[in-house]
């Protein structure tokens, strides 16, 4: 059986401010911005295709890279977990929030659109619609 995990996807930060956030974790700790909107921004880590994402509506949130969501979260139940939500569509691919038998919550993601495009100065423009 194939692990279903794949990867760290993000670790979600909430913060107050995203210019504020952004001052700390880019100006003042060094991470490249990868992308950015109106209520959140991904940075680079170094080595690493995860993300730290600065948010003002979530967070603190681990999201992993699953191949489906939809698989994913089934998988997940029949194995004893719950949903917490269910499958839903974001600009990447889908999400879903599932809890493990031991009450962690953990953020499910596919990147079955493609990752985000962006302008220039790193915010976003619509998405890669490729298959990651």
């Amino acid at each position: 059986m194939a692990p279903l995990l794949v990867a760290v996807d993000a670790v979600v930060v909430k913060v107050p401010d995203l210019d504020a956030g952004l001052r700390f974790y880019r100006d003042s700790l060094g991470h490249q911005v990868a992308w950015r909107t109106d209520r959140m921004a991904g940075l680079g880590l170094a080595g690493s295709e995860t993300e730290l994402v600065l948010s003002l509506d979530v967070g603190p949130e681990t999201d992993l890279l699953v191949m489906s969501v939809q698989d994913a979260v089934r998988a997940f139940a029949e194995a004893g977990g719950s949903i917490v939500a269910e499958p839903a569509d974001i600009p990447v691919g889908r999400v879903a929030v599932v809890r493990d038998p031991f009450g962690t919550e953990l953020t499910l993601v596919d990147l079955s659109k493609g990752r985000y495009k962006t302008d220039r100065s790193g915010r976003v423009s619509a998405a890669r619609h490729e298959k990651i």
